[in-house]
């Protein structure tokens, strides 16, 4: 890790990231693509050492309440938040505003926080997004080794529904050939059903690849998927967007899926409600 100070960190969506780079180790992350400009090792943790404060700072001017997004380009809950905490010394500060939250993770360590996601949905709103890939736990090691397992994700999942946190889930990426099958996003529907999610969020079965983040993906396909990387480099050459030979079939299973059980899964309807900061009358009526 190395720390920095920032000129700023909220962007002009109201998004922050408090780390950048991440340990999580997932085979597929768009976060290591070259047009991000990152100059260290991905592994090589940034930490914004001054981020609470300027946090403090950016809510302090704010003439309305919204919603503060994070964890899209880096989980806020890596390894390192464990000691740091500056992920937690964020969530204070949001609370102690009253500003909404918006939350992007892997991790379990989320938990470690649950009393602070409490006071921010009492008093605004908090919604927990969780990111499922893979049913099967032994895949799910291969592909994301070093965060929590789908199983541990869908009990987080679980007890932010019994603390009445709304939450969503992102199905992606979906990798070709590795798990775009019926069995597993079958199986991520039911975790999704029996955890009552808000909503989730599915670009269609596939993934992205681009300079920075092919390379890695192709090296770990070399690695635990032998003669797969030949595979897509035939079948989607250098492509951007790359799509599974399923995803007409799996998309119709998502969405009838959805649609049977109440679930969001036009995806602007749901970034409109993570963006939605409730009003003063909603926040009252919400406690009766």
């Amino acid at each position: 890790m190395h720390e920095v100070e920032v000129k700023g960190i909220l962007s002009a969506q109201n998004g922050m990231n408090i780390y950048r780079g991440c340990t999580h180790g997932c085979i597929y992350c768009d976060s290591r693509s070259k047009c991000y400009g990152m100059n260290h090792e991905f592994e090589d943790i940034e930490v914004k050492i001054n981020a609470p404060e300027l946090l403090e700072r950016a809510l302090r001017k704010k003439r309305e309440k919204c919603m503060i997004a994070t964890g899209a380009m880096s989980d806020p809950y890596i390894h390192l938040e464990e000691k740091l905490q500056n992920t937690r010394r964020c969530l204070q500060i949001i609370d102690r505003y009253g500003f909404g939250l918006a939350v992007q993770t892997k991790s379990a360590r989320i938990l470690r926080d649950l009393d602070l996601l409490k006071s921010i949905n009492a008093q605004s709103k908090c919604v927990v997004q969780m990111t499922l890939t893979t049913y099967s736990e032994s895949l799910c090691r291969i592909i994301e080794p070093n965060v929590s397992t789908t199983a541990e994700r869908f009990e987080v999942l679980k007890i932010m529904r019994d603390n009445g946190i709304p939450t969503v889930v992102w199905l992606s990426p979906i990798l070709p050939f590795i798990n775009d099958t019926e069995e597993n996003i079958r199986g991520i529907l039911d975790y999704c059903i029996k955890a009552q999610v808000r909503g989730i969020i599915c670009f269609g079965m596939g993934m992205t690849l681009r300079e920075g983040n092919r390379e890695y993906y192709y090296q770990n396909l070399d690695r635990h998927f032998p003669g797969l990387k030949q595979k897509y480099i035939s079948k989607y050459k250098n492509y951007y967007e790359i799509s599974s030979p399923n995803n007409g079939r799996l998309m119709k299973i998502f969405r009838d899926t959805c649609e049977a059980h109440g679930i969001m899964c036009d995806v602007k309807e749901i970034f409109a409600y993570l963006h939605q900061f409730p009003r003063e009358e909603y926040q009252q009526m919400s406690l009766f």
